[in-house]
């Protein structure tokens, strides 16, 4: 009897936690150093979370490319917005505020991935980029150069990962250099 009780009040592991290894190689490619010192994306909470975003738009695209796995791209979504909660109450935002945020950055994660889906070395990536990294700001031609260059190498690495591979990795290949 005890033993069929300990059973219905145990909990489950959550089944995210399969894509922590990934979510965290998101969160590590995206703070990559070069991305903020030859790329000049500000480092700053925007350009932090900017970074990230680029990086999990990549990401979820290609996990898009093959739909059975799209629960893990839902799962790596779910941690997206736990840590961005998280670090959002960890700098002092009250309960009133951590959720309006969340929405926002949810819809500009929603925004990027449209966006970042235009071709390498397009004026359209170029636009995007420089509309979400620099607010609009038109940055130095050799930092934008190494941006497009960079998520071009991503974009290329994460195409040659399966799918099936890339949704339990834990380091992302061309990201961090």
């Amino acid at each position: 009897m005890f033993s069929s009780l300990r059973k219905f009040f145990a909990s489950e592991p959550d089944p995210r936690e399969a894509r922590r290894p990934l979510w965290n190689a998101v969160v590590a490619a995206a703070r990559a150093p070069h991305w903020y010192a030859e790329g000049n994306v500000p480092d700053t909470l925007d350009g932090r979370f900017d970074m990230i975003s680029l990086v999990m738009a990549l990401v979820l695209h290609r996990i898009d490319d093959e739909p059975a796995h799209g629960l893990a791209g839902v799962q790596l979504t779910e941690l997206f917005v736990n840590d961005m909660d998280g670090q959002m109450r960890q700098i002092g935002f009250g309960d009133m505020v951590v959720g309006k945020q969340v929405g926002r950055m949810m819809s500009a994660l929603g925004g990027r991935l449209g966006a970042y889906r235009a071709a390498d070395g397009s004026d359209e990536l170029r636009a995007a980029l420089v509309r979400n990294l620099w607010r609009g700001q038109e940055p130095a031609e050799a930092g934008l150069a190494h941006v497009m260059t960079e998520v071009a190498a991503l974009r290329s690495a994460l195409a040659a990962t399966p799918v099936s591979d890339l949704v339990v990795a834990d380091r992302l290949d061309g990201a961090g250099r």
